[in-house]
């Protein structure tokens, strides 16, 4: 009997039966006794030399097989007799010649397949396409990621296509089971198109089958508070289909909302999906290794220091002992972030194995510190029709004194305004976001308004905006001293003059933000208020109010459209318009007021009997100059519409000055025009061309605005 599962051997290799007699040439040729005896006597000593061979040792006795070769071996061994071979052929002149040098050979290798660089590429086409997958909502996503789509329909040979077309139905494949349906099939064909030989088509056919579901969702985790809380977080539900995209989804939204309430240290291990064929059901299990529940600690930081801990503890928004929350987490990351101090900072949470007071554990945040440069170049070019061509340049050391002091050298070289100053800053000071500031400047204007030589001292407290963080509500506060020659017209001489005004302010502003980015807003809306109490000396002294408010509001069309509209107006209170100096009067018209108009040109004007006629008598009333006034009311809209990267804005304007402490809805002078942006990272250029609606004698036809920025 054989074994089961096994087979004789046979073949010439195969074991020979046990009780088989042995071959008869398997017995010994010399026994061994008698072999050992043969061998001579060897020395001991490794180093010796060889014993010489014995001069009189006997050849061996010959073998039967020694026997059967001898005669074959004696007739090789005869010597060769002339005449017994054929004659040798005569030598090949061929083979006489020198071999050709190297250099003349060509050394261009063969080329077994086509080359596309030399344009003898085979040219085969062919048309794909993918049936099957429509009803699931896949095609659009199965073309742009097929390998026969991102072919073009173009392939060096048919194998090529093949095997295009085998990704693709893995690709069909991993589609379905991304959507539950894991007994769906693909299959890809390949054939020739009827008549036409290098032309193919390829078929990818896909079967979905059923679709899985959740039948049970289990979450196995340790004790929370509360109770459940992985699984609330969870979002999955018995029924629903499943996707990869919702489950990883939903185990996403764990990994994100549990470090929001305590559980900084959450870890999901492998999920395990078990499905039923019979039901189409599948039980889902998650294990979650949620960690202690814990609460924030102290800092502590490690790198290239940038902020010692002292300064460093400026920036959270949370205290000792309040439960731990990522987003503050993330909070402190960007504020730090925002300094632009920083090549890298990380901000991580730590253990202590600390027990507080609640039962939590405290947890120290671990700032990992790269100092980046604090020195920067900064500028800006515009022009404006009125105001000229304007460039301004500023360097910055924001960390001159640390921490966060900022030394700022500015110049401004323009054709009607030059400029130098030296300013102070301290960012964060004492209290994030708090920044404190003092200026010192020295400048020259030179517009139709005024020609003014002005020294001024200012210092500033605010609660800013950062384009990190934008804030809801933002205020400054400070004082500015102002000492100031200028030019400004004598009614009782009837001519300009020369007068020098000391000013003392306190100015002050709030500001309530709503709208959705600091420099491109496109939906919300913004309310400033400023108010400054002014003292006027020039012969006397003079006290008064500026005050000025300004609403804008930005509305969404669509996704490319965006309605922005502004109203603007403000008012002097307690002083006669001519014991103000010019340069603090209100002025209509301009890039950044009413566009059409010239810079500072609407409001109330010189006499025109202060003009010298010319030799026929007539007076230029665009030589006449502005005369400024104590209220102002200003009103736009625009319409921003954008593609890519530029935009198309055409906007009407309309407003003026006046001389009174209020501003009048009448006599309002409206200009009309459209402008271009051009979107960038750090917000938009702008040009806008104008033209005034309703101008007076002498104002211009047509105004050119170039600067960043939108216009409000």
């Amino acid at each position: 009997m054989q074994k089961p599962g096994t087979a004789p051997a046979r073949g010439p290799d195969s074991p020979k039966p046990a009780d088989a007699a042995p071959a008869p040439d398997s017995a010994p040729i010399v026994p061994e006794a008698e072999f050992d005896a043969a061998l001579p006597a060897l020395s001991g000593d490794l180093n010796a030399p060889l014993e010489p061979m014995p001069a009189d040792a006997a050849p061996p006795a010959p073998t039967p097989a020694d026997a059967a070769q001898a005669p074959a071996q004696a007739a090789a061994q005869q010597p060769i007799t002339p005449g017994a071979l054929p004659a040798a052929p005569p030598e090949d002149p061929q083979l006489a010649r020198p071999l050709e040098p190297l250099s003349s050979f060509n050394t261009e290798p063969l080329r077994a397949v086509a080359d596309p660089a030399r344009g003898d590429q085979p040219d085969v086409r062919y048309a794909s396409e993918v049936q099957g997958l429509d009803p699931l909502g896949l095609t659009d996503e199965f073309d742009s990621l097929s390998a026969l789509k991102k072919g073009g329909g173009k392939a060096d040979n048919a194998t090529q296509v093949s095997a295009r077309a085998r990704e693709d139905e893995q690709l069909a494949l991993r589609l379905m089971k991304s959507l539950g349906y894991y007994d769906g099939t693909a299959v890809a064909t390949v054939e020739t198109v009827a008549g036409t030989p290098a032309r193919l088509r390829a078929l990818v056919t896909a079967s979905p089958g059923q679709q899985y579901k959740l039948g049970s969702v289990t979450v196995k985790a340790g004790e929370t508070q509360p109770s459940e809380l992985v699984r609330r977080e969870l979002p999955l539900r018995v029924g629903d289909p499943i996707e990869a995209a919702r489950i990883q989804g939903a185990e996403a939204n764990v990994s994100l909302r549990l470090p929001q309430q305590g559980y900084p240290f959450v870890k999901l291990s492998e999920r395990d999906v078990l499905l039923d064929e019979q039901t189409g059901k599948g039980d889902y299990t998650l294990p979650v290794d949620t960690g202690p529940r814990s609460s924030f600690g102290m800092l502590r930081t490690e790198g290239d220091p940038v902020f010692d801990l002292k300064h460093l503890n400026v920036f959270p928004r949370f205290d000792q002992g309040q439960l731990y929350d990522a987003r503050l987490t993330d909070d402190l990351r960007e504020a730090l972030v925002a300094t632009g101090l920083f090549n890298g900072v990380g901000v991580e949470p730590v253990r202590t194995g600390v027990t507080a007071a609640d039962g939590t554990e405290q947890v120290d945040l671990l700032v990992r510190q790269t100092r980046g440069p604090a020195k920067s170049l900064s500028g800006s070019v515009g022009f404006n029709t009125g105001e000229g061509v304007k460039a301004e340049a500023n360097f910055t050391n924001r960390n001159r004194f640390s921490p966060e002091g900022a030394l700022i050298l500015g110049v401004i070289a323009g054709t009607q305004q030059q400029g130098l100053s030296v300013g102070l800053r301290r960012q964060n000071a004492g209290k994030r976001d708090r920044t404190v500031s003092l200026l010192a400047s020295a400048n020259h204007s030179s517009y139709d308004a005024f020609d003014a030589f002005t020294g001024t001292l200012s210092g500033r407290v605010s609660y800013d905006s950062t384009p990190i963080w934008q804030k809801k509500f933002t205020y400054a506060y400070g004082f500015e001293l102002v000492g100031t020659n200028e030019s400004v017209f004598d009614f009782d001489k009837f001519d300009r003059d020369r007068r020098t005004y000391g000013v003392v302010a306190l100015p002050g502003q709030v500001l309530f933000d709503t709208s959705d980015d600091l420099l491109n807003p496109t939906r919300g809306y913004r309310l400033k208020l400023n108010l400054s109490p002014e003292v006027s000396v020039s012969g006397q002294t003079k006290p008064y109010a500026r005050t000025l408010i300004e609403g804008t509001a930005y509305y969404p069309v669509s996704d490319s459209l965006v309605i922005a509209g502004r109203a603007r107006a403000g008012g002097i209170f307690g002083i006669a318009r001519d014991d103000i100096a010019p340069s603090r009067r209100y002025y209509g018209g301009g890039g950044g007021s009413v566009r059409g108009y010239g810079f500072q040109r609407l409001g109330p004007l010189e006499p025109v009997a202060s003009l010298t006629p010319d030799s026929s008598g007539n007076v230029d009333r665009a030589d006449l100059r502005p005369l400024g006034g104590r209220s102002i009311n200003e009103f736009a809209l625009e319409a921003r519409y954008r593609f890519g990267n530029f935009g198309i804005v055409p906007f009407v304007d309309a407003g003026n000055a006046y001389e009174s402490s209020l501003p009048k809805g009448s006599d309002l002078r409206i200009g009309a025009g459209i402008g271009g942006r051009f979107y960038t990272n750090f917000g938009p250029l702008r040009v806008d061309v104008a033209t005034p609606l309703n101008p007076r004698e002498g104002d211009g036809k047509i105004a050119l605005y170039i600067s960043i920025g939108q216009a409000f």
